[in-house]
């Protein structure tokens, strides 16, 4: 029997209430198949953990993370630690360190999701935002002078090294490839005379490899109109870290919310885990109320269990989401239900089963 082995860092705020229903879950697909199964070792990591030690997670957590097969994020972030130590200190360092170099997130309309969208239909919002993720706007580059005087100056960088574009819209084209899909790039090379002009430049390059996939290319502010007006024109979307980041919550926005957004992070060559997580954040005003809707982290998981093979049950899963969102009956009150968060998970235990 096959066994997976995988770091569990639940978090914050509402994430240890939703990645409990996700690992409540992926056991019981292991359990139906039978021929692999999850083994789960959780970390106390993220901001309580902090305002304990003075760190997000342990002097040697990479080394520790860096032995299993992938890694499931509930969330970060909580009042009184900054956002930037939180999101630096744990989620950033994990996707650099471990090269999670692709970021994945499907922005899907699913059947019985609610769309503020008017006459838009289910197949019109099918989108798979690829998003590079370890360097770019959020490289962490840049310079503060002159602190505290009236001259002061910051200067934030991006970071676009040829590898890093190259190897994220290659994969963006073997993905459309293979889907039989059109490839649309998002920059913004009108103001940003040097990286996004790269970025376009390097499109265009490997897109000579690629003659059988259809492309598109818009500046950032045209595809936010667009998604809104026009979002079937959309298929497979690359993109840099910050725009992908903008632009995929806009995604979950038109998609049926926050609640449905997953998201993964991706080390293609496997030399590193990968790691899967919804991407709706810590949600400190409901935590511990049981509100939290799970099944992005459903979602996510099933994103885990693609990597590992198991497409047949990532598929099911997404199916048992759709029936419940179908079926109206057990729903969060995001979704306009009564629902706790446990609950919306033994429904999709129940359509599993």
């Amino acid at each position: 029997m096959t066994v997976h082995k995988i770091a569990v860092i639940a978090g914050d705020g509402i994430g240890p209430e939703v990645i409990a229903e996700g690992v409540k879950v992926l056991n019981k697909v292991a359990e139906l198949d039978g021929s692999f199964r999850f083994e789960f070792t959780h970390f106390p990591w993220g901001c309580e953990y902090y305002k304990e030690t003075g760190r997000m997670m342990a002097e040697d957590g990479i080394e520790t993370l860096s032995k299993f097969d992938a890694i499931f994020l509930g969330a970060v972030g909580a009042p009184g630690v900054p956002d930037h130590i939180s999101l630096w200190d744990l989620l950033l360092v994990i996707r650099k360190k471990f090269d999670q170099y692709i970021n994945l997130r499907p922005v899907k309309l699913l059947k019985g999701a609610p769309c503020p969208l008017k006459d838009v239909a289910v197949e019109d919002i099918d989108m798979t935002f690829i998003r590079e993720n370890t360097e770019g706007e959020y490289a962490g580059s840049g310079s503060w002078l002159f602190k505290d005087k009236p001259n002061e100056v910051v200067i934030q960088d991006g970071v676009f090294s040829r590898t890093g574009c190259e190897r994220v819209i290659r994969y963006a084209y073997e993905l459309a490839k293979k889907e039989g899909k059109s490839l649309t790039s998002i920059s913004k090379a009108n103001a940003l005379n040097y990286s996004m002009v790269f970025w376009d430049q390097i499109f265009a390059e490997v897109g000579r490899d690629y003659p059988e996939v259809k492309t598109y290319s818009y500046l950032v502010d045209a595809a936010s109109m667009f998604m809104i007006k026009d979002p079937k024109r959309f298929e497979i979307v690359v993109t840099s870290n910050l725009f992908g980041d903008i632009l995929t919550d806009l995604g979950a926005a038109i998609a049926g919310g926050m609640g449905l957004a997953a998201g993964a992070n991706l080390n293609p060559e496997r030399k590193f885990p990968s790691m899967f997580e919804p991407i709706h954040g810590s949600a400190p005003d409901i935590a511990g109320q049981g509100k939290a809707n799970p099944l992005a982290t459903v979602w996510s998981a099933s994103q885990l269990l693609d990597f590992f093979g198991h497409e047949d049950w990532g598929k099911r899963l997404i199916d048992c989401i759709e029936e419940v969102l179908t079926d109206e009956k057990v729903l969060t009150p995001d979704l306009g239900g009564t629902a706790t968060t446990q609950e919306v998970g033994d429904e999709i235990i129940k359509k599993l089963s």
